[in-house]
């Protein structure tokens, strides 16, 4: 099984465009090799497609969280408590009477963290975020 894992990964790095640094061999252990065969059997499709597609999706949500996680970097710390409240479902008004701002303030707050994120709604920065966890920002005080 682990040529199989190496000629995915080699795969994957030629995919992404990328060299391998070395030629190390890549193995699961038995209870993961037993959930894609069981997988593999469930969808009736080859170990490889679905290990292949795994990997293709855990990198994606990789790269996913590492941007995100970029992104909410290059957020102040006003717009992340923007950003945070309007993620726990909060309202523009809400946020607003929260944080002791205008409506209008969170408004243009919204704009700029949508804008650094390139979304269009909260629903979409809701959805990008959705794995977070903002608990901590609702305690009541600011």
């Amino acid at each position: 099984m682990s040529s199989l894992f190496h000629s995915l990964w080699q795969r994957l790095l030629q995919d992404l465009g990328l060299k391998p640094a070395d030629t190390r061999l890549f193995s699961l252990d038995e209870s993961l090799l037993h959930s894609v065969q069981e997988l593999a059997s469930q969808e009736q499709r080859p170990e490889q497609e679905i290990t292949a597609d795994l990997l293709a999706y855990a990198l994606t949500q990789h790269l996913s969280t590492e941007t995100n996680l970029g992104r909410w970097q290059s957020l102040s710390a006003r717009e992340q408590q923007v950003a945070a409240l309007a993620c726990l479902n909060y309202t523009n008004q809400q946020i607003a009477s929260r944080l002791v701002i205008a409506p209008y303030t969170v408004k243009s707050h919204m704009r700029s963290i949508l804008r650094k994120f390139g979304l269009h709604s909260k629903t979409e920065l809701r959805n990008a975020l959705a794995d977070w966890d903002f608990s901590a920002w609702s305690d009541p005080s600011p």
